[in-house]
């Protein structure tokens, strides 16, 4: 059995020829399924699902009762299927369904995940290509787990890397990472980005920031440690401040003046504020664990009334 788990948010038009694109790549396998999990779409996403799965029953779908955002909604169709390989991506068109079979063969060559690198998509503006450049960069700075640039979340996994990545409990998840962590045998492979089959992308600049701050803070507490380095760097200079200060007014060639006291203050007020952010980060974490809440609520279930 092959599942395919597809998140899709908004896309009643990219659902159909996805849907038949997959479908003419996996028609020489014996059993497959793909399940369309739908987060919260204020349009006609899962009706169109139903209809799908009206026609073809190896066509699943399931509805959650809000908006919970991708990582969670690709958390929600991975717990429902039963495959023993099963794929993740995205109902955009940007995943292409021809690179399929390749990512079976790598499985099936004693991988237990085989994951996909992108180059840059048709279209794509320079600032996301450079900010997710830069993401991956600062990210492999600051934690021990390392993720390939441009990684997506377009990979295959048998049951057993499945099964553990499920027994992972966290709420603000970081898949990317948390697959990386997970270790057993990986592998990589690339394919072309394509431009959206319709429809706009729904990462926004702040969902782009809340995504990365999730995956440094997933992975990482260096940030935490930068607080004390600030603090060491502040106190020396200080120090070497108050020596010239001393120096000059053994000398008498102090003036009395705000220039200099006004830097002072605001470069400590500054320091500090940065450093209350990053414990407000994972104090935020911490926060959001401990409440221990249901990732999400599924509303409603192809197939039923």
């Amino acid at each position: 059995m092959i599942s395919i788990v597809i998140p899709v948010y908004s896309e009643e038009q990219n659902i159909q020829p996805l849907y038949e694109d997959i479908v003419a790549r996996l028609d020489k396998y014996p059993s497959f399924e793909i399940l369309f999990v739908d987060d919260g779409s204020p349009d006609q996403s899962f009706e169109k699902v139903e209809a799908l799965a009206r026609a073809d029953k190896r066509v699943k779908g399931i509805r959650l009762s809000r908006n919970f955002g991708h990582q969670t909604a690709l958390l929600a169709g991975l717990k429902e299927v039963e495959g023993d390989q099963v794929i993740m991506m995205d109902g955009d068109g940007q995943h292409p369904p021809a690179l399929i079979p390749k990512m079976i063969e790598k499985l099936e060559k004693g991988y237990d995940v085989v994951n996909t690198t992108r180059t840059d998509a048709r279209g794509s503006g320079l600032f996301k290509r450079i900010s997710s450049r830069w993401f991956y960069r600062i990210f492999n700075a600051l934690s021990d787990t390392r993720i390939k640039a441009a990684t997506a979340d377009f990979r295959i996994m048998n049951r057993k890397a499945l099964d553990a990545f499920l027994s992972i409990e966290e709420h603000d998840r970081f898949t990317r990472g948390l697959v990386s962590w997970m270790g057993f045998r990986q592998t990589h492979l690339t394919y072309q980005a394509e431009k959206r089959l319709s429809g706009k992308s729904k990462y926004s600049l702040k969902r782009m920031r809340l995504f990365a701050f999730d995956g440094v803070t997933s992975f990482s507490s260096k940030p935490l440690r930068l607080s004390i380095i600030l603090g060491l760097i502040t106190i020396l200079g200080g120090f070497l401040y108050m020596i010239y200060a001393l120096v000059m007014y053994a000398a008498g060639q102090t003036n009395p003046g705000w220039t200099s006291l006004l830097i002072t203050v605001l470069l400590l007020g500054g320091i500090q504020l940065f450093s209350i952010g990053i414990l407000g980060e994972y104090l935020g974490r911490v926060f959001h664990e401990s409440k221990r809440r249901p990732h999400y609520f599924i509303e409603k279930r192809t197939g039923e009334e």
